[in-house]
């Protein structure tokens, strides 16, 4: 017998979700408003969707906060491959244990406290070099490789512990080497956690604000931050286009980590059924 939702729990969930959703419903439309009111609308029209692509300042920083999320993706991902096997490997129950908790700092910690702390490392590591102007794409990067990093150890680390290990040591036991053994036999088992990790990692890039705010220079400016700016004086509905395209970009992409995550899943069960 199926149960029954109780009217409490439905009138909750309809209320979270109109909290969540009813501001980028309005967003949204109103990057389709004909006027330049941001609270009335005067008819539908792409003109501000045009707009967006012809602001050279907003694609600049687009193509930056791409860049950037791309690079980071690539770096966090290599990284946590490379913790995530050595943490699956390591004998010592109190390394691993410490390993995992000081992994988990940066994602417990608060961003306002993890921006500002990079932020005197890097000036105070400029200091020793005698370099005033340190603040720009490198910082960013090592910022944002950091609170990434766990993403991806956190979603490999259950594929390692999934997989049988002897089907590994059989492979080099047959004269595969142990590197070539790994890319044949263990990377494809755990593909589905390093791409749910690099999405992840991408899309938290993408749109981090906080600690960009701190470890950024004036020579580059993510999106985010150049709306942020936008806000000191009147926002134009070009900007909401510009957000609308950037979470359409992210729901896109975490609907396909899902459904990947999924098949990766289904195929789990039907391999060890």
């Amino acid at each position: 017998m199926k149960k029954k939702t109780a009217p409490l729990s439905v009138l909750y969930m309809g209320i979270i979700f109109f909290f969540l959703y009813a501001p980028i419903i309005v967003m949204t439309v109103f990057s389709f408003n004909s006027s330049v009111s941001t609270y009335q609308m005067g008819g539908l029209s792409t003109y501000w969707w045009k707009e967006m692509f012809s602001d050279n300042a907003a694609m600049s920083a687009l193509k930056n906060t791409v860049v950037l999320a791309v690079a980071t993706t690539v770096v966090s991902t290599f990284l946590g491959i490379l913790a995530a096997v050595g943490l699956f490997q390591s004998k010592n129950k109190l390394y691993k244990r410490s390993m995992n908790n000081i992994t988990n700092i940066p994602l417990m910690n608060p961003e306002i406290v993890t921006g500002i702390s990079m932020m005197l490392l890097f000036v105070f590591a400029g200091t020793i070099v005698h370099q005033t102007d340190v603040l720009g794409f490198t910082t960013l990067l090592i910022a944002h490789v950091t609170f990434c990093l766990p993403y991806v150890i956190l979603n490999v680390m259950p594929k390692l512990r999934q997989f049988d290990m002897n089907v590994y040591e059989a492979a080099v036991d047959l004269g595969c080497k142990p590197f070539s053994a790994f890319f044949k036999v263990v990377m494809p088992e755990i593909m589905s956690g390093i791409i749910t990790g690099a999405v992840m990692s991408f899309t938290l890039s993408l749109d981090d604000f906080i600690i960009s705010y701190f470890t950024n220079g004036p020579s580059f400016q993510t999106l985010p931050i150049y709306i942020f700016s936008l806000t000191k004086k009147r926002v134009k509905p070009d900007m909401f286009a510009l957000s609308t395209l950037m979470f359409v970009v992210i729901l896109v992409l975490l609907v396909l980590m899902n459904v990947a995550q999924s098949k990766a899943d289904k195929r789990g069960e039907k391999k060890y059924a």
